[in-house]
């Protein structure tokens, strides 16, 4: 039995995990899927203070309170950087880093360096510090790659602001015992808006391709538990 760790990205909850949460416990597995500082059950914290650090803490503290080991650690999208940064705090409980569509930062970046085109969220922040979720566009884009009508219902009921400050906050990766976890990266090929570019990913670390939309844990939950489980 291995520990999964799913961590949800910028506008989301833990709710976004619930098609893939009873598959991997069907196989066996013990699944985790919290909600962040500021969404879900969490969403009256939301404000201007709550940054990057605030959700690496998040998960950092979740694993040490629990005493998580061997953690299959999985990051959606903004997660990238907050699995990046928790990898670095506790590197001996991590025994594997999922990077799902997912920002994939070096030391010392913010998610406006790893993905550059959030400049341009940050500049319409509502109040300065808060960025509402993107606007459902015509398909194949959709809401975050979701398109039908009943999915995207049920994923906006879900959805907070983001605080601009978990865009501008740096991540700090200064363990190297965090570079030798080894890593997969999902990627969702299905469709992309403009100006979203994917970094190579380094050689020697395993790719698998999902063909749908940013938000595959709601448009291929099967498909992407088979491709976690190689991970486990």
């Amino acid at each position: 039995m291995s520990t999964f760790l799913l961590v949800h990205g910028a506008w989301h909850s833990g709710r976004s995990w619930d098609r893939v949460i009873p598959l991997l416990e069907s196989a066996g597995h013990r699944v985790l899927a919290p909600s962040l500082t500021g969404y879900g059950d969490k969403a009256h914290l939301l404000g201007p203070e709550v940054g990057l650090g605030t959700h690496v803490g998040d998960v950092a503290d979740l694993i040490e309170g629990e005493r998580l080991d061997d953690v299959v650690l999985v990051g959606h999208s903004y997660a990238g950087m907050i699995i990046s940064g928790v990898a670095h705090r506790v590197p001996e409980r991590i025994a594997h880093l999922v990077f799902l569509d997912a920002m994939v930062p070096e030391d010392g970046e913010t998610a406006v360096d790893v993905l550059p085109v959030t400049q341009q969220l940050i500049d319409v922040a509502v109040d300065g510090w808060r960025v509402p979720p993107m606007p459902e566009q015509p398909p194949p884009l959709g809401l975050f790659g979701v398109t039908d009508p009943e999915d995207v219902a049920w994923l906006r009921s879900m959805l907070s602001d983001q605080p601009v400050r978990c865009l501008q906050e740096p991540v700090r990766l200064d363990d190297p015992a965090a570079r030798t976890i080894p890593r997969t990266h999902i990627h969702c090929v299905g469709g992309r808006p403009a100006g979203i570019t994917r970094r190579p990913v380094p050689a020697g670390e395993r790719v698998r391709e999902l063909p749908t939309g940013h938000d595959c844990m709601i448009t291929m939950p099967v498909e992407l538990v088979g491709l976690l489980l190689e991970a486990a």
